[in-house]
């Protein structure tokens, strides 16, 4: 069976180790780093991944600040608090937590926001200077960056010589895992709903990034023997055997074959699932770091 890749513990990890650099960085005089987290309307899920948020940054020493607004909030006004938040010395991040509502472009917010201050990784010029090689100052999406980290936990920085596929090319994840997988020197391929003949491709990856949104898609017969997999979807499918109208949560590869094939493998949840937050928190941290001059901290 295929060794367990623990998320969990590995964004404790680095949880731990953003607190300590937080408390290293005001000790010396610095400023403590900033979060302000921008929700509009009132999504369930939404409520929860912001709370978790505010949450751990709280207990990573941040001033951590949340503003929480109307469905019907106007773009205008929203991109009024962003305009606040970009001029606001005390705040190095800002994330605003999507979906928003239809009548606000999200694009247009997402570019408003400062550069430096996008901890999401989502401006063009943050997208553009991954994509150019440019990661002493770029902000890398969360998900691909915690992915990241999980990949270098099994094979180390430097993947030269190895294969990857990732399947599924979007602009929150595959793209961006992309870039990662290339600056650490890999043979990369992108495939998609257009590919053909997708498990053959998957069989040549050493490392397999699976990306898609389906529900265990990726088979086990698709995993080239030894390859670490990193399983990026959570996806909820019925579960009668729980009981009628339970659900159980899944990932984009079938978990129970794969890992008889893979090396290394991502569970469901447990995984990228928890990277994702404490990457937040090491981009808020390197923001911070960067507005004081400072050489941005390793993970």
């Amino acid at each position: 069976m295929a060794e367990l890749i623990d998320g969990k513990s590995v964004a404790e990890d680095v949880v731990r180790r953003v607190k300590a650099l937080v408390a290293e960085l005001t000790e010396k005089g610095g400023r403590q780093p900033g979060l302000a987290v921008v929700i509009v309307g009132e999504d369930p899920a939404s409520q929860v991944y912001v709370a978790s948020k505010s949450r751990t940054a709280k207990e990573c020493g941040f001033h951590s600040v949340q503003h929480t607004l109307p469905a019907e909030t106007s773009e205008p006004d929203l991109l009024k608090i962003i305009g606040q938040l970009n001029a606001d010395p005390a705040i190095n991040g800002i994330l605003v937590q999507l979906p928003l509502p239809g009548h606000i472009d999200a694009g247009k917010v997402i570019q408003t926001i400062a550069p430096e201050k996008d901890v999401d990784g989502f401006h063009f010029i943050n997208v553009g200077k991954l994509g150019t090689g440019e990661l002493e100052t770029a902000f890398v999406p969360c998900t691909p960056a915690g992915s990241m980290l999980l990949i270098e936990r099994v094979r180390g920085k430097d993947l030269s010589g190895l294969n990857a596929v990732v399947v599924g090319r979007s602009n929150i994840v595959g793209k961006p895992m992309a870039n990662l997988l290339l600056a650490a020197n890999c043979t990369v391929t992108i495939a998609h709903s257009r590919t053909r003949d997708l498990p053959a491709l998957a069989r040549t990856a050493d490392i397999l990034v699976a990306a898609v949104g389906r529900p265990e898609m990726v088979r086990g017969d698709w995993v080239k023997p030894g390859a670490t997999v990193i399983d990026v979807g959570i996806n909820r499918i019925a579960a009668p055997e729980k009981s009628e109208g339970k659900a159980r949560l899944v990932g984009d590869v079938e978990f129970a074959e794969a890992a008889k094939a893979a090396g290394a493998i991502t569970p469901v949840p447990g995984g990228v699932g928890p990277m994702t937050i404490a990457m937040l928190m090491a981009n808020t941290l390197a923001s911070a770091y960067l507005a004081a001059g400072l050489k941005r901290p390793s993970f």
